[in-house]
């Protein structure tokens, strides 16, 4: 849409636990903990991932930086142009993160959470055929970091260290506060929007 990548730390992550590598066995504990992935780990994970020919006009990172020693390695290796900082109430995040279904073929995402209340308007995002992926008939599953359990220590650990990065980064006037109140068709061409004017 952009025209450069987007990098998701997690996706990442979930495909080396996937594939069983060394890096993965060692990470599948601690993302099912709900715990974050080392710091050490995850920068020179992204520092290989941006050699790649798909980031040289840019890149949006998603799910980095999460602390401030991250932040400040990210400092260390670019100029960065806009943080946005995406709002929602704790009980809808909960609902809609735990209502995630995944592709297990090709990663394609669902969501059977149908939420109208405090603001938010979020139909579901419903496959044809309850369980079975749209694009390649593969199996939708429940990632285990999704679970309500996990998701509460994820944000437990969220509180205690990635959100000190909003001081952080406002304080530097480069954080947008965005609130998330629909659904991806409503809300994506408005982020979009938004990133173009830093193009």
């Amino acid at each position: 849409m952009l025209g450069i990548a987007h990098i998701s730390t997690g996706d990442m992550f979930r495909e080396e636990v996937e594939e069983g590598t060394a890096l993965g066995l060692k990470l599948k504990g601690i993302m099912e903990s709900g715990d974050l992935v080392p710091d050490e780990i995850v920068i020179d994970a992204l520092k290989e991932r941006i050699k790649k020919l798909d980031c040289r006009l840019g890149f949006i990172l998603d799910g980095f930086p999460r602390t401030i020693e991250q932040a400040e390695a990210l400092d260390k290796m670019f100029k960065i142009d806009l943080v946005l900082n995406i709002q929602m109430p704790e009980d809808i995040l909960i609902e809609k993160i735990s209502a995630r279904r995944v592709c297990r073929e090709c990663g394609d995402i669902y969501n059977v959470a149908d939420i109208h209340r405090k603001g938010i308007d979020m139909p579901p995002m419903l496959p044809k055929v309850a369980g079975k992926c749209d694009k390649c008939g593969g199996e939708l599953y429940q990632r285990s970091d999704d679970k309500p359990a996990v998701i509460k220590e994820r944000l437990l650990t969220y509180k205690k260290e990635t959100k000190p990065l909003i001081d952080y980064y406002r304080k530097r006037g480069l954080l947008k506060d965005f609130k998330a109140t629909a659904g991806p068709e409503k809300v994506v061409p408005k982020i979009v929007g938004l990133l173009r004017k830093y193009e």
